[in-house]
């Protein structure tokens, strides 16, 4: 079965968040939107660099040219997985804590306006 393309799989998983993370207005929202999108795509994008990580590892044989001795460096995808890895991880943190905080309750006093009204 073929893999479903990069545009589908970002859409499912915007979906996925969108279900998650539930706004309670208008504002949250409009906040809310552009920081699922990009963690969907990124999410994503990390699993398709997972899959080249898996396949090729995360070093490589390199040589500046035929005279010089190749050596193990680092591949330029593997400082992007982890960068983009921080990313992500950052994205989930403020989503998290954005849904997670509660709504402003609506403020009773402390009572002393109770107190100077009832002296009457």
């Amino acid at each position: 079965m073929a893999k479903p393309s990069k545009e589908t799989r970002i859409k499912r998983e915007q979906k996925r968040l969108d279900a998650i993370f539930v706004a309670r207005s208008e504002k949250e929202q409009a906040a809310l939107e552009p920081l699922i999108k990009r963690a969907a795509y990124m999410r994503v994008t990390l699993e398709d660099m997972e899959a080249d990580l898996d396949e090729n590892g995360f070093v490589e044989m390199f040589t500046q040219s035929d005279k010089v001795e190749p050596y193990e460096r680092e591949r330029p995808i593997a400082r992007l997985y982890n960068t983009m890895n921080k990313n992500y991880q950052s994205i989930m943190k403020q989503l998290t804590e954005f849904v997670e905080k509660e709504p402003p309750k609506p403020d009773d006093g402390d009572g002393f306006d109770d107190f100077v009204n009832s002296r009457d």
